[in-house]
């Protein structure tokens, strides 16, 4: 029988460390070979987009595919759909916006937990929309000397409002988010809103919001000024990573510079030599993911007996 989950099912069934363990245990699996994941791709709507993105993950047992439409930045719907590996059964049909945004925030804390320096204590995030917020609790989840968090997005009230949920301080700037020990970018924003001259030496740079070739979160100097820069996934990269993309057409860096994040994790590459090194995770969000956290909402269900068969 297939097992149907709706969002407050998800909700009910996960936390921020569910999902940390999960999104860590994948990057593990991708490195091991265990995992196969297709990028994203996009179909036109007449006002939106439908997006498609799979992956098989052979250890976990499961393979899947998330589906989701889009129509502008405050109206969207996603959906998993998880099989078994080794027979043809259809296991779960799961609402998914609540799990897409675990998952996303998840991916930054495992960067972080890798690649921020020893003993960082502030967080800047510059946005203050449905990402931000997971970005915030899984970098704290992932890295506990976190003490103080930084954050500007451009409407005063969503600002005020944001910060009151997640404990943060409102900044009159996006410079003093830019300027934290960890810095996260979780914007809709087509043109760059963090400048490399921001940032302070040791800092890591998580950027989330844009995954458009015609899109940067990022200005070339903070890739100038990086010591090691790392993506989820080249070859996703290559396809929506205008932050990546435009700079090495300019000649700024060079596909050979980018690591996957999955080798950090894996320990086949060191991404932190020096507690000065300026370091970037470039996140455009990977199926692989959507498996791993939904493989674990599926079995927690099932457990619970929450869920309807259907």
């Amino acid at each position: 029988m297939t097992l149907y989950l709706t969002e407050e099912d998800v909700t009910a069934l996960l936390t921020t460390e569910d999902a940390l363990e999960a999104v860590e245990g994948s990057f593990h699996r991708l490195a091991a070979g265990e995992v196969e994941n297709r990028p994203r791709y996009r179909l036109r709507l007449e006002r939106g987009i439908l997006a498609v993105m799979a992956a098989v993950d052979l250890e976990l047992g499961y393979a899947g595919t998330k589906t989701y439409t889009a129509f502008g930045y405050d109206d969207y719907r996603f959906v998993v759909q998880l099989f078994e590996t080794r027979r043809a059964e259809l296991a779960a049909i799961i609402e998914a916006n609540r799990l897409g945004q675990l998952r996303t925030g998840a991916a930054s804390g495992v960067a972080a937990k890798y690649l921020a320096r020893p003993g960082a204590r502030t967080l800047g995030v510059i946005g203050c929309g449905w990402q931000a917020e997971s970005q915030v609790a899984s970098i704290r989840a992932a890295v506990p000397t976190i003490e103080r968090v930084v954050v500007y997005c451009r409407t005063r009230e969503k600002l005020e409002d944001f910060c009151r949920r997640v404990g943060g301080e409102p900044a009159e700037e996006q410079r003093e988010a830019g300027e934290q020990d960890v810095v996260v970018t979780a914007t809709t924003s087509t043109d760059p809103v963090l400048r490399g001259e921001w940032l302070r030496p040791g800092a890591l740079v998580c950027a989330i919001g844009a995954n458009d070739l015609g899109a940067r979160e990022l200005d070339n100097v903070v890739l100038e000024r990086a010591s090691f820069v790392c993506c989820d996934s080249i070859e996703q990269a290559r396809l929506e990573s205008g932050d990546l993309v435009e700079p090495i057409e300019r000649g700024v860096l060079d596909w050979l510079e980018v690591h996957e994040l999955q080798e950090v994790v894996a320990g086949e590459v060191q991404g932190r030599v020096s507690d000065d090194d300026v370091v970037l995770f470039k996140s455009n969000g990977l199926a692989a993911w959507d498996v791993a956290i939904a493989a674990v909402a599926l079995e927690r269900a099932r457990e619970r007996g929450v869920g309807r068969e259907i």
